[in-house]
């Protein structure tokens, strides 16, 4: 029979090698801006207040 032998070094450095790229990655992406979400509420709002202030008028 063989031996199932596992180098369990070799999969921390596989690891190591992905929690990097991962950090990386992170980091050269562009930060979104939570101003975009925020607007589109407001208008929402706006929309609604106005459609209730011209059907309770």
């Amino acid at each position: 029979m063989s031996d199932q032998h596992i180098d369990p070094s070799g999969s921390t450095q596989q690891f190591k090698a992905f929690a990097q790229r991962r950090e990386q990655e992170a980091a050269a992406a562009p930060k979104k801006s939570p101003l975009v979400p925020i607007i589109a509420v407001v208008v929402a709002i706006v929309i609604v207040g106005v459609a209730a202030f011209l059907l309770l008028k």
